[in-house]
């Protein structure tokens, strides 16, 4: 019996490039409660006697924690670890980045894997004009003119860099080397691992909120990872979260 020709196998079709408005984030560990704040605070003057605090109810000591957010005793706040997985545009990243003190990052990598065509767009609720001078401005509604001008010109960009990045792979070019043609508007991935005093100090500069004491001008984008971020963190950490925003919003 003649085994049939193979047919010749196609070329690999380079995957089709997707546009996003939104970020995600997700926790995926914790060490995290309203406890780890009372051990950690009475141990000043109990001794190994404040261990005890792990088996009693925070709520009967939730004046302590608010004395310590009013008066700025913040290394209480430190005892506790939360990590969260990020998907959101590289420049949320790179605003990120800033946030050094109590904060670890590991973020892939485009020198060991081939990056994916998923890129970000503007949603509707986005405003996209600028009034003022920085440190003294706005954000607008912008007209559905700007909106389709915007919306086109970034799938269009990302789209012709995609390709550009796709050409040189297929040549041989490294990935680390192709990688240069990409957009800050590409999406990338991480995790991110603080304590709470850490995330309410990124909170307290990258969220606008109106209990706020200390007024803030944040990005939307990197809004968004805040505002996800502090909502699983509320969750963890009820005590505390209500003792920020009693408090200002500011960082103990």
């Amino acid at each position: 019996m003649t085994t049939p020709p193979k047919e010749p196998s196609s070329p690999t079709e380079p995957p089709t490039p997707r546009f996003r408005s939104e970020v995600t984030v997700e926790l995926v560990k914790h060490s995290a409660s309203d406890r780890d704040v009372l051990w950690a605070a009475r141990v000043s003057t109990a001794g190994e006697q404040s261990l005890d605090e792990l088996t009693k109810d925070p709520e009967r000591s939730k004046g302590l924690i608010n004395f310590l957010m009013r008066d700025r005793h913040g290394t209480p706040f430190e005892h506790n670890s939360m990590t969260f997985f990020v998907s959101a545009p590289i420049f949320v990243f790179r605003e990120f980045m800033r946030h050094r003190v109590g904060w670890s990052y590991n973020e892939e990598s485009g020198r060991y894997r081939e990056l994916q065509p998923v890129f970000y767009v503007p949603g509707p609720d986005r405003k996209l004009v600028q009034r003022g001078r920085p440190g003294k401005y706005e954000f607008v509604d912008g007209t559905p003119e700007q909106f389709k001008l915007a919306d086109e010109a970034m799938r269009e960009s990302y789209q012709r860099s995609y390709a550009a990045y796709q050409e040189m792979l297929e040549a041989g070019v490294a990935r680390e080397v192709a990688r240069s043609v990409l957009p800050v508007g590409l999406y990338s991935s991480m995790y991110a691992t603080c304590n709470a005093r850490s995330l309410m100090s990124f909170l307290s500069l990258r969220t606008k909120d109106p209990r706020a004491t200390v007024p803030t001008f944040p990005q939307r984008e990197i809004e968004m990872v805040g505002e996800q971020m502090e909502g699983l963190w509320a969750g963890l950490m009820p005590l505390t979260h209500a003792a920020f925003n009693a408090n200002g919003r500011v960082g103990p």
